[in-house]
């Protein structure tokens, strides 16, 4: 009730509020259900928890509602048939703590007020009492007296399991049951379904993430930086510099490097070598090399010292100048 620090609260019902037009009125077509669900009736729920209803308005009549209903399930009317028919109501209201004291002299402290119906229930035993009860006058429902709450009801019950467990229920408890179980189940399946197909999805995803990443690293592995380019040139020139030094007519433009090794250790030590091992080829290459000096163009053409040639026309220029030419 929201105050603990009240132990027992004792909440008044008065007559005003329960006859009140308003909350009548709540009762037309209000749904009858077996029992007092454990949930309240709604739009949502109301086909599985139904099994008939307040056919028209409910009359305030000698302190008592009284409540024209129809029942449509086979087994809430045998059940009914079988001794199960008192009723009680579900309902909602406003609580407002007020202490004062009743009519006929109870105290309390706390009055409800503005009561909205939300079903009515048939049960074995009402809160209010085996007065309040169906009592069509049709076969002996009206005719039998109100029943001795010592005598045991004849209600046809099943056992069904819910999640591993054994309930017991009557049929029609046990049909709604199942149906909110059958809901259950379907909504499980649609979650695992939408959680693989999500799981798939991802997967797709990484794996063309993958490949753009191997993609990306392939194509940086391809490039080359400036210092590697330098590497690259001043080792080829090195090599071809040894390759002229050992083999002069050996070619090398275009040829790879290990291509130039063996034709320079083919010319220098016969066509015995040709089929010999890339091994074999670099270190014979090697040791050759340290032999032999690479080539120097510009130390080639002044190692014989300079030698200026004239020709015609630069003789004619240097007489006619007073140039004298003289051969180095």
């Amino acid at each position: 009730m929201g105050r603990p620090e009240i132990d027992v609260v004792r909440v008044y019902r008065p007559e005003a509020e329960v006859k009140a037009a308003d909350s009548l009125r709540t009762f037309s077509h209000a749904p009858v259900t077996m029992g007092h669900p454990a949930e309240m009736v709604t739009a949502d729920n109301w086909k599985a928890l139904a099994v008939g209803e307040v056919s028209t308005e409910a009359a305030w009549l000698d302190g008592k509602i009284k409540l024209p209903l129809i029942l449509k399930d086979a087994d809430s009317i045998a059940a009914v048939e079988n001794g199960t028919r008192e009723l009680s109501a579900g309902y909602t209201c406003q609580i407002e703590f007020v202490d004062g004291m009743t009519e006929d002299g109870q105290p309390y402290d706390a009055i409800q007020k503005n009561i909205r119906a939300n079903h009515l229930a048939i049960v074995p035993r009402g809160r209010a009492g085996s007065e309040f009860r169906i009592g069509d006058g049709a076969g002996f429902w009206g005719a039998s007296p109100v029943h001795d709450a010592t005598k045991e009801v004849n209600v046809t019950l099943r056992k069904i399991m819910v999640d591993g467990l054994s309930v017991e229920t009557t049929d029609a408890g046990a049909q709604a049951i199942e149906k909110l179980t059958g809901i259950i189940a379907a909504k499980d399946a649609a979650i695992a379904t939408a959680d693989a197909a999500h799981q798939t999805a991802i997967a797709a995803k990484d794996a063309d993430l993958a490949k753009a990443v191997a993609a990306k690293d392939a194509a940086e592995a391809k490039v080359l930086d400036a210092s590697a380019i330098d590497k690259l040139v001043a080792d080829r020139a090195e090599l071809i510099g040894k390759a002229k030094a050992i083999a002069p007519e050996v070619v090398t433009t275009g040829v790879a490097d290990a291509d130039i090794r063996k034709a320079v250790v083919v010319a220098k030590l016969g066509d015995a070598t040709a089929d010999k091992p890339a091994a074999y080829i670099d270190a014979r290459f090697d040791i050759l090399a340290e032999d032999a000096k690479p080539t120097d163009p510009v130390r080639e053409t002044i190692k014989d010292g300079l030698k200026v040639v004239a020709n015609d026309a630069w003789t004619a220029a240097a007489a006619s100048s007073g140039v004298k030419f003289k051969e180095a």
